[in-house]
């Protein structure tokens, strides 16, 4: 039987004891009660190869995936074609995996995990060209809001329109958008789909064709569905800087 001296102890740690056992049960709960959050749904961490050509429930459920990691893409529709297959690609870019547009096994991991590259900056709203991953981020205040596989400078001796050799790079820096073109604007090797010019001749541009790999003689070439994009949302207005890093 406890005595008076020890009864205001014992309280004390049974207090103590029914408060720790109530702390635990509500974590135990609110673990089973809330999903991890942007947690990836069954039909994206695990089903068949997806590629162009490919349709039904399991590639809207891929493109939901992509909307929500920030990955642009114009819209869910179930089928899988050119801009969903950049959206892949950017996807993989940004994981360091094989960049074959395909959503295989590794594509499908990535997806699970919530693969997204992070910004360079913290403050403002700006692009910025990730020139290692190929990648065109649209940041705002140090968080990318999307991600947009692009092809830079190849890297590769050309001739210029002088008769010079250069080599085809896109140099980094941080810029500021101080022209736009709406229209195709022609140029000396080739024509540009709305460009948006921030370093001299060098611009964000649209293009039919966008390489997982450097491939332009200096300019940031994304889709023209992406550079549409762009243009309508006021993220390459002219003034918008723009970092190449």
């Amino acid at each position: 039987m406890a005595t008076p001296r020890s009864l205001p102890a014992w309280n004390t740690i049974r207090t103590a004891l029914l408060a720790l056992t109530t702390a635990f049960a509500l974590v135990a709960v609110a673990a089973v009660a809330a999903p991890a959050a942007h947690a990836a749904p069954a039909t994206v961490a695990a089903g068949p190869e997806l590629r162009q050509g490919s349709t039904g429930p399991g590639v809207a459920s891929v493109q939901e995936r992509l909307t929500e990691l920030g990955y642009w893409i114009d819209g869910v529709d179930g089928r899988f074609g050119p801009l969903t297959e950049q959206a892949v690609v950017a996807l993989q870019k940004a994981a360091g995996i094989a960049r074959d547009g395909v959503v295989g096994p590794d594509t499908r991991s990535a997806l699970a995990e919530g693969v997204r590259p992070k910004a360079r900056t913290s403050s403002g709203d700006l692009l910025e060209i990730d020139l290692e991953r190929q990648l065109l981020l649209v940041v705002s205040d140090g968080e990318v809001e999307r991600v947009i596989s692009t092809s830079t400078g190849s890297g590769r001796p050309y001739e210029a329109s002088d008769g010079t050799e250069r080599i085809a790079t896109t140099p980094t820096g941080t810029y500021t958008v101080f022209r736009g073109v709406d229209a195709w604007d022609p140029g000396p090797y080739g024509a540009l789909y709305r460009p948006k010019y921030f370093n001299g001749g060098i611009a964000v541009h649209g293009y039919p064709v966008v390489p997982p790999q450097p491939a332009s003689h200096g300019c940031a070439r994304v889709s023209m569905a992406a550079m549409d994009w762009l243009w309508e949302s006021g993220n390459i207005d002219v003034h918008t800087t723009v970092l190449v890093r």
